[in-house]
């Protein structure tokens, strides 16, 4: 789709908010990136501790660290990527809403699997990753730019 084919409209997006988008996802990627290759190299260099508390051996080679056999840090590879693919100055500025909106349930849904990984890492591992701690960080910062990204279009336009 190019830019010719997407009405802008500059009153829909605060300027800060495309750039801060597009930096919370290239740090994303960049976690997930370095997850999932610790994922497919046996997690061996993972810089953080692996022990007590804050281990992320355990969390990262644990059961719930793939979901119907699909890497966590694959997911948050693609789900980044999405997120990347969205963030550019003119979609932001586009006035179509399915790109509005799908950008908008993607952070939802990016948030939702940030508390279910949350969640197990807190009561069903007992041990957290600092670097998966990373990610939800930047998946929440993400999903709210994008939440108030979104609150300052226009409503008729959604």
């Amino acid at each position: 789709m190019s830019a010719s084919e997407i009405e802008l409209d500059r009153s829909l997006v605060q300027p800060w908010v495309p750039l801060t988008s597009l930096v919370l996802a290239i740090a994303g990627l960049g976690i997930s990136v370095y997850l999932t290759i610790e994922h497919f190299t046996a997690s061996t260099t993972l810089a953080c501790p692996d022990t007590g508390a804050l281990n992320c051996l355990k969390v990262t080679t644990s059961e719930q660290s793939a979901v119907f056999g699909i890497p966590v840090a694959v997911l948050g590879l693609v789900y980044f990527v999405a997120m990347l693919a969205l963030a550019p100055g003119p979609l932001w500025r586009s006035s179509m809403p399915a790109i509005r909106m799908g950008r908008l349930a993607l952070a939802a849904i990016g948030v939702l699997f940030v508390f279910y990984l949350v969640f197990a890492e807190l009561f069903t591992l007992h041990a957290i990753c600092l670097w998966c701690t990373g990610v939800h960080v930047l998946a929440v910062a993400l999903f709210a730019v994008t939440a108030v990204g979104t609150a300052y279009a226009d409503p008729s336009d959604l």
